[in-house]
């Protein structure tokens, strides 16, 4: 079976090294340094006390790789509409797209069974370039949970968590995604096949939703955030706004607000994404994590007057340290 890897920072690196284990067929699509490094060296996992080099076939060219049974996308979701076109030589015609990003999927009313099933959300699929590019019926969501960082070039830092939760988006049990979660499992990894793909993306979004813009508007680590009077009260505003539009598309939240923010306090002096973004100069998820939720607020006209001021105060901190293109 062949599987590609396109984008192998610290999650998609972390997915290569325990695929490698495997006697399937993996390739991975990275740029930069790290696949410098990776050409070079190999890819290094430093993982529970231990270290393991593997030496996968990594390029800048995916046509060089040729159609694939499964591309898995790893990449930050503002980033994909940009390499739609240079992922099509991937694409056979049973090749599924496994879209292993954060935020609000840009296929997630494909299928759904909704007065709006079939809509498309503008912010983080501009134009649908990939709902006609890579086509929603090629996709197996995805829920990522293991944290990982790129130490340095070639040199991928496990820290915690092994499970990557799976499900169509119509819910259906598929041939396709047992076979992936297989593959997966074969690697040492978690792999549930989810009925309802979609509240899994709910309950890990519902956190991301507001302390990472929490985190980049005061610098503070999610302990401080979960905590502090202020800040866990405002965290519980957007929570429960995200929360009625969630439930108006018929999510069902298994925890209740307080237990996940209690959650978020536990892991302690945690830098989220965004504010690690913010640090670096990089782009954040500002649209795949928040934004889309104003904009799905609006289709179901659920009002989201704390995400909507959060939202429009992080932007602003974005665009002027050049992280927010919009």
């Amino acid at each position: 079976m062949k599987i590609c890897i396109y984008g192998a920072g610290a999650i998609g690196g972390f997915l290569a090294a325990k695929l490698m284990a495997t006697e399937h067929e993996i390739s991975l699509v990275a740029r930069g340094p790290h696949l410098a490094a990776m050409k070079e060296k190999g890819l290094l996992l430093r993982m529970a006390g231990e270290e393991t080099l593997t030496k996968p076939f990594c390029t800048d060219k995916p046509a060089e790789l040729g159609p694939q049974d499964y591309v898995i996308v790893t990449l930050k979701a503002h980033s994909v509409p940009n390499i739609v076109d240079q992922m099509k030589p991937l694409f056979g015609p049973e090749t599924s797209v496994v879209m292993a990003v954060n935020g609000i999927p840009w296929w997630y009313f494909y299928k759904l069974d909704s007065p709006y099933q079939d809509r498309q959300i503008a912010c983080v699929d501009p134009d649908a370039v990939q709902w006609k590019g890579i086509g929603p019926e090629r996709v197996i969501g995805c829920v990522v949970y293991p944290a990982c960082e790129l130490s340095e070039p070639g040199v991928i830092e496990h820290i915690e968590g092994e499970r990557f939760s799976l499900g169509e988006p119509s819910g259906e049990k598929t041939e396709r995604a047992a076979t992936l979660a297989s593959a997966l499992i074969e690697a040492g990894l978690k792999a549930p096949i989810r009925k309802r793909i979609r509240d899994d993306m709910w309950i890990k979004l519902w956190g991301n939703l507001c302390f990472n813009p929490i985190s980049v508007l005061t610098h503070s680590t999610l302990d401080l955030i979960a905590t502090d009077p202020g800040t866990r009260a405002l965290s519980k505003k957007m929570m429960l706004e995200a929360q009625a539009v969630a439930e108006e598309l018929g999510v069902k939240f298994s925890i209740d607000v307080d237990k996940r923010i209690d959650g978020a306090a536990a892991v302690g002096k945690h830098k989220t994404s965004m504010l690690q973004d913010l640090e670096l100069g990089r782009p954040m998820e500002i649209d795949a994590m928040v934004k889309a939720v104003q904009e799905m607020g609006i289709l179901v006209e659920i009002p989201t007057p704390a995400l909507d001021a959060v939202l429009a105060l992080v932007i602003q901190r974005a665009r002027e340290a050049g992280c927010y293109s919009g």
